[in-house]
């Protein structure tokens, strides 16, 4: 396979043109989209479909065999949460920390502890029976409150692991999931605040319209977890997976060993799956046997995608995009923000932010060096800058989008004002976070 340039160049932007139509236009899950753009790509640049197949193969398994764990348990995780009630308690802990007075502010805050396990579109459904009591006793405009909310658990969904996207971009480049998940968080808070900085600017005169309650009623407090069993599922993983991240270093020390072992990202989220059991006093043993099987289908889902990722990457891999960008491209130039508009153009034209970042960081990896992103602290920028790209621009094609729309009653004009203009602004800012994070780590 001896293709020039042009040749790779054409073949890649035929791949990913066949991922933004199939996804977008024609709702083709994106596991097929991705396999399918593997093959365009490949026998565009001369491969044979022998040497396709098996590519895939090991970019398929690469990826499975670095975030099955991970995914599976990260899900099972959020599920037991939701179940639990533990979502709720700690909403209810921080409005009662902020007071009424700064509502959507304890939104946007719950938004962003929730959603460090919980998927986004999943974990606004959850907290929208909250959202939907406290705008009928505050008074707030909906769009405030909904939009304070989504932007809180938006920003940790496309920044931090063990989120697909972010996850599989780590895996992917090389990033520490330590260092990634610290560095991600101050990149996020400011994303979070971007958010509700906005929504509450934009969204004030708009007019509450009626919507029906459907949310649950309330468990009765007895029967709730206690706020320190409520945080503690979210909380230890991190630490634990942080403090690993730091103590490589000294891995000879017996102790350290036993902390690295815990820090092990699949390690520290079983930790925390058995500290969600305790948030409940009462289990019924088929209650347990279908939670966890609904963590396993949800998980699965997500892995084919992500995992198909994996295998376009490897086909760009084989075609050595890297060494024909270096060679025909001052891609030095571009630095950071080459992941970053890339990565927002791919999540402005197909919608899904998960699709966007596993997509380039198929693309982005071959270019590391060129970018000048090859080190540790290098892969760690080129994660969040991808991240930010992720976040911008959430539109009509983004199925969050409609899950805030529909289960909040935001009609189109106030989401796209208010909603997708803040989903701008927080990858800008989340940008320029990364940008000021490189200039002390680089």
């Amino acid at each position: 396979m001896n293709a020039s340039f042009l040749q790779v160049l054409i073949s890649l932007i035929a791949g990913i043109a066949v991922i933004v139509i199939l996804t977008s236009r024609y709702n083709i899950h994106a596991f097929f989209a991705l396999m399918i753009a593997c093959f365009v790509t490949g026998l565009g640049v001369g491969m044979l479909p022998a040497e396709i197949i098996n590519t895939t193969k090991e970019g398929f398994g690469s990826i499975m065999r670095s975030l099955g764990f991970i995914i599976v348990l990260g899900t099972a995780l959020g599920v037991l949460l939701e179940h639990t009630r533990s979502t709720q308690v700690m909403a209810n802990y921080i409005l009662k920390k902020t007071g009424e007075k700064h509502a959507a502010l304890a939104l946007s805050l719950t938004g962003f502890i929730v959603g460090l396990p919980v998927f986004c579109d999943s974990g606004y459904i959850v907290l929208n029976g909250l959202n939907k009591s406290l705008i009928k006793s505050t008074g707030l405009p909906a769009v405030v409150m909904s939009i304070s909310l989504a932007t809180g658990l938006y920003a940790v969904h496309c920044l931090l692991p063990p989120h697909p996207g972010a996850a599989a971009a780590a895996s992917s480049i090389g990033a520490d999931y330590g260092r990634l998940m610290l560095y991600g968080i101050a990149v996020a808070i400011p994303a979070m605040l971007t958010g509700y900085w906005w929504a509450n600017k934009a969204g004030k005169n708009f007019v509450n319209t009626a919507f029906a309650d459907t949310a649950e009623p309330d468990e009765a407090e007895s029967e709730q977890p206690g706020v320190i069993q409520a945080f503690l599922p979210v909380i230890v993983p991190i630490v634990l997976i942080a403090a690993a991240s730091f103590m490589h270093a000294y891995a000879a020390n017996a102790v350290i060993k036993n902390i690295l072992f815990l820090g092990d990202p699949a390690m520290a989220l079983t930790i925390g799956i058995l500290l969600a059991f305790f948030a409940k006093k009462k289990w019924h043993k088929n209650t347990v046997g279908s939670l966890l099987q609904e963590a396993a289908e949800k998980a699965g889902g997500i892995l084919v995608i992500i995992a198909a990722g994996g295998a376009f990457g490897a086909i760009l891999a084989a075609t050595k995009i890297g060494d024909h960008f270096s060679n025909a491209v001052t891609l030095s130039s571009i630095g950071l923000l080459f992941p970053f508009l890339l990565t927002v153009v791919l999540k402005t034209a197909q919608g899904s932010s998960t699709v966007a970042i596993i997509t380039a960081a198929s693309i982005v990896q071959p270019l590391l060096a060129v970018l000048g992103l090859h080190t540790d602290a290098g892969k760690l920028i080129a994660v969040l800058a991808m991240g930010a790209g992720s976040m911008m621009i959430s539109h009509a094609n983004d199925a969050y989008f409609w899950v805030i729309s529909r289960f909040s009653s935001v009609d189109m004009r106030a989401m796209l004002k208010v909603y997708s203009t803040a989903t701008i602004l927080m990858g800008i800012v989340s940008f320029f976070m990364t940008w000021l994070l490189s200039l002390l780590i680089l």
